[in-house]
């Protein structure tokens, strides 16, 4: 059977690709994800994640490799990584008001394939109306400055999202339904779909699993 790599360093995406049951190795593309500009969203995400897929391909010629790469857009304006206190600040401010979206682009390589399989999936959130104080508590600990937009959905004590309309693993990072359904595709040994396992790893109900996986998340 071949190799499945990652080619992120993110723990994030590394605990939600655990749930497909399969072994798997990590490699860290090293890319200049600063350099990449894109008016859409969803270009920038899905041009990020076939970098980092490409820059590791080639160990060997079995390996499926999934590249993947986050953005927030809030207004028509993309949001990365913020560089200080000030831009995360800003950021999450920002983000209170009114909805956003959150995009996460899928590259899938694989030898005897002319080029790589790619996807952007999209989720609709809103924020909570956490005050200033709040904000400033969670860029204190340190947590927004390795994550898009600032945040992390699932950060226990902050707890920013009040609600959202699509897959909430595409938001920590990995849409695992969409991954499912393309390395399906590829013919990789699968057992189970991951709703089961990403519904107790989240705890949080899915309401898009079976549309997904129903419609081979073309």
């Amino acid at each position: 059977m071949p190799r499945l790599l990652l080619a992120s360093g993110s723990p994030r995406r590394s605990e939600l690709l655990q749930l497909l049951g399969v072994p798997f190795q990590i490699i860290v593309p090293h890319i200049h994800e600063e350099t990449v500009r894109c008016a859409s969203g969803a270009k920038l995400a899905s041009m990020l994640a076939e970098m980092k897929a490409l820059s590791v391909e080639g160990q060997t010629d079995e390996d499926i490799i999934v590249g993947a790469d986050t953005v927030v857009v809030l207004r028509g304006q993309i949001l990365g990584k913020p560089a200080d206190a000030a831009s995360a600040r800003n950021m999450l401010a920002g983000l209170r008001r009114g909805g956003h979206q959150v995009i996460t682009g899928l590259a899938v390589v694989r030898p005897g394939i002319s080029s790589p399989l790619v996807q952007a999936v999209e989720t609709k959130v809103w924020m909570r109306r956490y005050g200033d104080e709040e904000i400033a508590q969670y860029i204190a600990r340190g947590e927004p400055f390795d994550k898009a937009g600032a945040y992390a959905i699932q950060d226990p004590e902050f707890r920013p999202v009040e609600r959202l309309q699509g897959c909430y693993a595409n938001v920590v990072g990995l849409p695992l339904c969409h991954l499912f359904a393309i390395l399906k595709r590829l013919h990789l040994s699968l057992t189970e779909p991951p709703r089961a396992a990403c519904e107790a790893h989240t705890g949080r109900s899915c309401a898009v699993a079976d549309g997904i996986l129903g419609s081979g998340s073309r």
